[in-house]
């Protein structure tokens, strides 16, 4: 590929990842199967930069900006099998978001040109809700922080943190380098936290996460102690909290993740660098932390769906909200994937949500976006990392809280939760 015999665009792909395993130190590469990114997606800025318009864009950004090439070749189909994550405009909400007719224009031009090259469109940060289910070992390419710690940690497949450049030049050439999350060794914990209360809500996960990953960065936690067997929902939301309060994109739940049957195991018989514990000053010091953004407890916002709405979250959202009605004085934003929307229009789920006055949308979340309801000061998330990332983004207020507590802020207009 890289001397040209299988035509320019895998020829500059192939160059753009020699440069990138070349920076990371690699001496090879691993044939990836199963890669998630965002080929060739527009933005006004690119468009406006290389002069192109959503109808001749593709080629153009694909080549310059995603596989930083001197010059635009014809970008193929896909050499294995890609998926795209979430965008910016939800293709049914987009007047909701606030955006205009030219953004959906955009994100429908490049989703087009995308699919027409063997890319399937999944449009969520949860690619595993979505069908793509990667098996152990497999060699992927993802981006996404949250996709990636539940890839490495729950399924056992291997990828790094990657970005856009790679993932594109993956998608057309089937190789990423050999390095890190990819190689046995690297795979290994560093540091090991016992937990000495009981976590078994998921707030109780996302408050785990959230302090795991402020304490040991980019490094790899093994957890034991009193936690209960999470499920799916649990496990997103701990990984999640894990990979933006630090940059965690694996963990070892002992007893629980496949590479990790026992401590030793998940250590590589090796001692941990430190030892620390999560008791209930941690836990009070973590929720406290993270509603340290917010001083107002008049609610004009709730966000839900961060990272993406399981079929199970919704049926609970809907379950709180069956017969109710919103504060007039409040929104609720629901976030889910396309595939999961589906599923919860029939099961009657997305009406329920609608009739108390609520908005599911697809294809990506407030923070993407940059976009909540207009004159919003102060919201209420159930999620770690919408609450570590929404009010900077966005210079608003935000508490934490179960899903429960904000529903009601959602039906009263008020904050009333409490820490565990």
């Amino acid at each position: 590929m890289l001397d040209g015999r299988e035509g320019k665009a895998r020829q500059k792909a192939m160059d753009l990842l020699v440069r990138y395993g070349e920076a990371l130190g690699a001496e090879r590469f691993v044939d990836t199967t199963n890669v998630a990114g965002v080929p060739a997606y527009y933005s006004p800025v690119l468009l406006d930069y290389y002069k192109v318009t959503p109808d001749d864009a593709y080629d153009v950004i694909y080549s310059r900006f995603d596989l930083d090439s001197d010059e635009v070749v014809e970008v193929p189909r896909v050499m294995v099998n890609s998926c795209a994550l979430q965008g910016g405009v939800d293709a049914e909400g987009w007047k909701t978001l606030g955006k205009n007719y030219d953004a959906l224009r955009m994100s429908e031009q490049s989703e087009s040109a995308s699919a027409a090259r063997g890319v399937r469109i999944l449009k969520t940060c949860t690619p595993y809700l979505a069908g793509n289910v990667p098996k152990q070992g497999e060699h992927c390419a993802w981006m996404e922080s949250s996709a990636v710690v539940y890839c490495n940690s729950v399924l056992g497949a291997r990828t790094n943190t990657e970005g856009r450049e790679s993932t594109s030049a993956a998608m057309l050439t089937g190789k990423i380098p050999d390095y890190g999350f990819h190689r046995d060794d690297f795979r290994v914990a560093t540091h090991h936290i016992q937990v000495e209360v009981p976590v078994e809500s998921m707030l109780d996960w996302g408050m785990l996460g959230y302090f795991i990953g402020a304490e040991v960065g980019e490094r790899i936690p093994v957890v034991t102690g009193r936690i209960g067997r999470p499920d799916l929902i649990r496990h997103k939301h701990f990984g999640a909290a894990a990979a933006s309060s630090g940059g965690v994109e694996m963990y070892h739940l002992v007893g629980v993740t496949p590479e990790a049957e026992t401590l030793e195991q998940a250590l590589g018989a090796r001692l941990p660098l430190e030892f620390i514990p999560y008791g209930k000053a941690e836990q009070r010091r973590t929720y406290e932390e993270l509603n340290s953004k917010a001083r107002d407890t008049n609610v004009d916002f709730v966000m839900l769906g961060c990272p993406h709405a399981a079929l199970e979250q919704l049926r609970e959202i809907a379950g709180l909200l069956d017969g109710k009605r919103l504060s007039e004085n409040c929104k609720l934003w629901v976030f889910t994937s396309r595939a999961i929307k589906v599923e919860a229009e029939a099961s009657g789920y997305v009406g329920v949500i609608r009739a108390a006055g609520g908005v599911v949308l697809t294809d990506t979340c407030s923070s993407i976006a940059q976009a909540v309801p207009p004159g919003t000061k102060v919201v209420a998330l159930d999620s770690a990392k919408q609450t570590h990332y929404l009010p900077a983004i966005m210079g608003i207020q935000a508490w934490f809280g179960t899903t429960a507590d904000c529903i009601n802020a959602a039906l009263t207009g008020r904050w009333n939760g409490r820490a565990p």
